[in-house]
């Protein structure tokens, strides 16, 4: 069964071009709104969209998808609120696929196999879960591969080739590239050094590279997508939520148009990598 992640991949090779990735936090700010921003996205040009599952304690999260996952919980986000938005998406859009990305915990409480049943029936297509390493795999990793839903691990610049194996045996989808040593949106990464560690990956693996962690500019998205499959942004994305919001932290009439034309000037940047 081809998910749609792989043919997402599999069109964009066809068409010589690298993928834009774009992260929101589910529920930043309020329900109504990130849904309208989650709507916007493909039209905007998001070829893969990374979903925030909003979680308290988060590890490799910077302080501004802290901000973002602490606002939607404050809105009262939930995982179930979280399928439930992927779901009506759904409604509308059937070919971009969703990625939900964020820690094991929401999951575990939530129940394994009740989540994975609810997240195939909502129309979920990946999972990245951060603090699950491949020594775990029997709890989320293979029931997930075996529901249908592609299981995408995070390769790091510690990642050695030693281990690399290890991290790549049951990965689905694609690959994320952790561009930095670091925490998300705190660094920016070099895309020569970039470019030869998605080499370095690919020499073991058939899956797309995609690269993130610290890209914000629409010239950063550019220079990193020149050495990978696809580039993922994020902390710029939920800042740009967050610069629109009102002084009691609420939505504007600016706050999804302003989502929008940042993903609009990365896609075209992104857009303008030709393989």
């Amino acid at each position: 069964m081809t998910t749609r992640i792989a043919a997402r991949f599999a069109a964009l090779k066809e068409e010589g071009r690298p993928a834009l990735v774009t992260f929101i936090t589910a529920g930043d700010p309020d329900a109504e709104t990130s849904l309208g921003i989650l709507h916007a996205l493909p039209g905007a040009g998001a070829d893969i969209i990374e979903l925030g599952i909003p979680f308290t304690d988060p590890m490799a999260d910077g302080p501004a998808i802290q901000a973002a996952g602490l606002r939607a919980l404050k809105g009262g986000q939930t995982l179930a609120k979280t399928l439930a938005m992927v779901k009506m998406f759904r409604m509308e859009e059937q070919a971009t696929p969703i990625v939900l990305m964020g820690y094991y915990n929401p999951i575990y409480v939530y129940g394994v196999e009740r989540f994975l049943a609810d997240a195939r029936e909502a129309g979920v297509d990946g999972l990245i879960i951060v603090d699950l390493p491949p020594e775990e795999d029997d709890e989320l990793c293979l029931p997930a591969l075996r529901a249908g839903i592609d299981f995408i691990r995070l390769a790091t610049p510690t990642t050695d080739d030693k281990r690399l194996p290890t991290v790549l045996k049951h990965t689905a989808g694609f690959v994320y590239y952790v561009s930095i040593t670091g925490i998300t949106g705190s660094a920016t990464p070099d895309a020569d050094v970039v470019g030869r560690a998605v080499a370095r990956i690919k020499a073991h693996t058939d899956l797309p590279v995609a690269v993130g962690f610290g890209v914000k500019t629409p010239e950063q998205a550019k220079a990193i997508a020149a050495g990978a499959d696809g580039v993922v942004v994020g902390s710029a994305l939920v800042e740009a939520v967050r610069h629109t919001l009102d002084r009691e932290g609420q939505a504007t009439a600016n706050t999804v148009p302003a989502v929008e034309a940042l993903v609009g000037s990365l896609s075209e940047a992104v857009r303008s990598v030709h393989r």
